[in-house]
C-alpha cells in the first residue's frame, strides 16, 4: 500500500544543509502496523511529515520515492496534496488537547471534517459521526458528541482524534507518539483500538514512538532509526528478540525490564561530540558542598489520614456545591534514604499527593511529617518555611520548568540566594558549575540557555537545580515519560547514583511500571484517591495482592525475555 524508497530529507540553513533523513526505505501493507523507533532527533517525525506532505519550510524532500498505491506522492501539486491529506492519509498527533479546537464541540469538529471531504448533508454527517464514536468505544455517543474537548478525559480525547482520522476512510494513518501522555490502562485501550481498526478496516498504520514496549505489543514490523539512517528493519519479534545491528542491541539493553530488576541501565554509545571538560570546579566540590549543610540528606516522609476535597461551582444559593474527593484518607510512609514508587491511572491522585507534600494544595484533613517533625500545611507554609527547601520537585517537562529567558547559571544560582545558602555571587557561580559536573554536564553549560540543550540534558539541569536547595526529599513527577529510551536510561542512572551517593529520599511518580520496578524500594498503588496496595516493590511485582494491581501489571506493555 505504501512504499518509501531511499527517502532523503534536507533542511538548508545559513551554515550549510542539514540532512535529517538519509536513504530511508520501508513499506506498509494494508492492515499492517509498522513501528518507527529511535532516539529523539532520529528523523521519525520527519518521515511521517514527508509522507503526509507537512514538512516545515525550509525542509524539502531531496530524493527518493514515496508511493501510496499507484499515486506518486512527490509528483502531487499543492492542491492535490491537500486533497490527499485526510482523504487517503490521516494523522494522529501526540497531544489530543492541541489537536482539537477547544471552542468547538466534538460534533462540530467531526461534521466539519467529514463535509470537507465529501458532499454530504449535515444530518448524514452527524449520523456517521455518532457511528464513528460508537465504533471507537465512546459510550452514549449520541449524547457525548455534544460535549467540548475539555469535558473528556485524555484517553477519550485521543479516541476522538482517532475518530477524526477515520472520518474519510483513509488507507494510511500516521500515529505520532499517540500514547506517550496516557497511563497504562488508557494506553492499552488506545492500542487495542488501533489493532482492531487495522484488522477490521484494513488500514495501514505507521506508528511512531520511543516506547519499545508499545512496539513489541502492537506492531507487525519495525524500522530502527539513528541519525536519520535505518539501522535495522524487519519483523518486530525478530528485531527485538534477536537484533543484528549493535545499535539495536544497545537500544534493547536500555529498555526498562518489567520481569526483573537491574542494578543499572546500559546506555547506547553516543555518536555526538562530547562537551568540553569542566573548568575549575568538579563533582567532588559539589559533593563536599552538599554534605556540608546543616541538615543531613535523606529523611523519612509521611502522610497520615490525608483527605483532599475540591469544591465545584455553586449551582444555586439553596444548594451546596458538589465536592470531588481527590484523596480519601491516604496514609503513606516513605522510609529515610529509600525510593517510594507511586503508581496508578490518570486521575488516581498521584500529582495531588505531590502538591500536598510540597505545600501547593491544602488538605481537608490529615497531617504530614518530615522525619519526626510535623510539616505545616499549605496555608501555614510561607516562603521562609524550611520545608520549602527540604522538599524539592523534579517535573515531567524540564523545558517548561526552566525559565527560557535565563542562562543556566542564573537558574542554578536561584535556590542558593533564595534560601540564603550562599550570599556571595561568585561562590554561587562556582557551586553551580560544580553541580553541573555532578549531574554529567560540563561547566561551559553555565552560560547557555535551556533551548540549547536536549531534553535529557535539560532534565539533568532540573535535577541539579533541585539539589542546590540541599533537600532531604526529592519528588520526581513523571521525570522521564517524555524522553526516548536511551536518554531515559541516562537520567534514571543519574537518579540512582545520586540516591545511592547521598542517601536521598525519593518519591517517584510514574505510570511506567517497568521504570518504577527499576527505581523503587517500596510501592504505593492509588486508585480514585485511595491506597489500594502498599509494600515492598519486588513483592508487588512478583505477587501483587490487589486485583487492581494485577490488572495494571497485565496491561503494561513490555518486551519478552
Amino acid at each position: 500500500m505504501l512504499t518509501v524508497e531511499n527517502l532523503t530529507v534536507q533542511f538548508p540553513g545559513r551554515h550549510g544543509t542539514f540532512t535529517a533523513v538519509e536513504d530511508v526505505s520501508l513499506s506498509i501493507a494494508p492492515g499492517e502496523i509498522h513501528g518507527l523507533v529511535g532516539e529523539s532527533g532520529a528523523g521519525k517525525s520527519t518521515i511521517g511529515a514527508a509522507i503526509i506532505g507537512l514538512l516545515q519550510p525550509p525542509g524539502f524532500v531531496a530524493g527518493g520515492l514515496m508511493q501510496l498505491g499507484d499515486t506518486d506522492l512527490r509528483s502531487l501539486t499543492p492542491s492535490q496534496a491537500h486533497a490527499m491529506r485526510g482523504a487517503r492519509i490521516s494523522m494522529i498527533f501526540q497531544d489530543p488537547q492541541t489537536s482539537l479546537n477547544p471552542l468547538m464541540t466534538i460534533e462540530d469538529q467531526l461534521i466539519e471534517t467529514i463535509q470537507a471531504h465529501e458532499d454530504i448533508t449535515s444530518a448524514k454527517a452527524l449520523e456517521r459521526a455518532v457511528d464513528l464514536l460508537e465504533e471507537i468505544g465512546i459510550e452514549g455517543a449520541a449524547k457525548r458528541i455534544k460535549a467540548y474537548p475539555h469535558q473528556f478525559s485524555g484517553g477519550m480525547r485521543q479516541r476522538v482524534v482517532i475518530a477524526l482520522a477515520l472520518c474519510t476512510n483513509p488507507e494510511l494513518i500516521i500515529a505520532d507518539e499517540p500514547t506517550t501522555a496516557l497511563d497504562v490502562a488508557v494506553q492499552s485501550q488506545v492500542l487495542d483500538l488501533i489493532r482492531r481498526l487495522a484488522l477490521t478496516r484494513d488500514i495501514g498504520f505507521l506508528l511512531i514512538t520511543h516506547d519499545i514496549g508499545v512496539i513489541a505489543q502492537i506492531t507487525d514490523n519495525v524500522t530502527v532509526l539513528r541519525g536519520g539512517k535505518v539501522m535495522e528493519t524487519g519483523p518486530t519479534e525478530k528485531v527485538l528478540q534477536a537484533p543484528d545491528h549493535p545499535y539495536t542491541q544497545s537500544l534493547m539493553a536500555a529498555v526498562p525490564r518489567l520481569d526483573r530488576k537491574l542494578d543499572r541501565f546500559l546506555v547506547p554509545d553516543s555518536d555526538k561530540p562530547a562537551m568540553a571538560a569542566p573548568a575549575g570546579k568538579s563533582a567532588a566540590d559539589a559533593e563536599r558542598w552538599l554534605r556540608g549543610g546543616e541538615q543531613a540528606l535523606g529523611e523519612g516522609l509521611g502522610m497520615h489520614g490525608v483527605t483532599v476535597r475540591f469544591t465545584g461551582p455553586r449551582e444555586s444559593l439553596l444548594r451546596k456545591p458538589d465536592a470531588f474527593v481527590a484523596l480519601d484518607d491516604v496514609t503513606m510512609q516513605v522510609r529515610p534514604g529509600s525510593v517510594m514508587g507511586l503508581v496508578g491511572e490518570s486521575g488516581s491522585g498521584k500529582s495531588t499527593m505531590a502538591k500536598v507534600l510540597t505545600g501547593l494544595v491544602q488538605p481537608s484533613e490529615g497531617r504530614l511529617t518530615l522525619g519526626e517533625t510535623p510539616l505545616p500545611l499549605a496555608r501555614q507554609r510561607g516562603r521562609k518555611d524550611p520545608s520549602r527547601r527540604l522538599i524539592q520537585m523534579v517535573f515531567q517537562d524540564p523545558f517548561s520548568s526552566l525559565n527560557s529567558r535565563h542562562r543556566i547559571g542564573d537558574i542554578l544560582s536561584e535556590p542558593l540566594w533564595l534560601y540564603g545558602l550562599e550570599p556571595d555571587k561568585g561562590n554561587r557561580r562556582d557551586i553551580a558549575a560544580a553541580m553541573l559536573d555532578l549531574v554529567g554536564l560540563s561547566a561551559d553549560a553555565i552560560d547557555r540557555y535551556p533551548h540549547q540543550f536536549s531534553g535529557g540534558q535539560r532534565q539533568r539541569i532540573a535535577v541539579a537545580r533541585s539539589l542546590l536547595a540541599r533537600p532531604r526529599v526529592l519528588i520526581c513527577d513523571e521525570p522521564t515519560s517524555a524522553l526516548d529510551v536511551s536518554i531515559q536510561a541516562q537520567v534514571l542512572n543519574l537518579l540512582k547514583d545520586l540516591q545511592s551517593q547521598f542517601g536521598l529520599t525519593i518519591l517517584f511518580i510514574s505510570h511506567n511500571l517497568a521504570v518504577v520496578r527499576q527505581m523503587s524500594d517500596d510501592i504505593t498503588v492509588l486508585k480514585s484517591g485511595k491506597v489500594i496496595e502498599a509494600g515492598g516493590s519486588e513483592g508487588f511485582f512478583t505477587a501483587p495482592q490487589a486485583d487492581y494491581s494485577r490488572a495494571l501489571l497485565a496491561l503494561t506493555p513490555g518486551v519478552a525475555a
